[in-house]
């Protein structure tokens, strides 16, 4: 597949889907032994994991809003089984959410959606580097 992106985009952008994997490998981490919701709430340790994941989440959505603007919106779509839309949505609701997150969601994304995410990135990466 031929992506006809300048170097310099190609460059911004192989840089920004980096730092989406790298943050992808911190929320894994950071929610390792994370079984249910509840766990964020069994103790300080757990709600700052809980705050740790949302702002990582919201740089996730905020770095694939920038990556759509840098590339025209011609880029995401090459992986249209990922909701993009919704990963924006969720970093505005974060943002804008304040005291109203909803632990189970973070949860859900974390256990259920980040494989697939990561998946993409890496098909993204790969693409750009070559």
């Amino acid at each position: 597949m031929e992506l006809s992106f300048s170097n310099d985009i190609r460059e911004q952008v192989l840089m920004l889907f980096t730092q989406i994997n790298d943050a992808i490998d911190q929320l894994v981490e950071w929610n390792d032994g994370i079984n249910s919701e509840d766990d964020y709430y069994e103790s300080s340790n757990g709600l700052q994991k809980l705050a740790a994941s949302c702002m990582m989440i919201e740089a996730i959505g905020e770095t694939v809003g920038r990556i759509d603007k840098i590339t025209q919106e011609q880029l995401l779509v090459l992986r249209p089984e990922i909701p993009w839309n919704a990963i924006t949505g969720m970093r505005n609701h974060i943002a804008h959410g304040y005291f109203n997150i909803d632990a189970g969601i973070v949860f859900d994304v974390i256990k259920n959606n980040l494989q697939d995410l990561k998946k993409a990135v890496m098909f993204f990466l790969k693409e750009l580097k070559d």
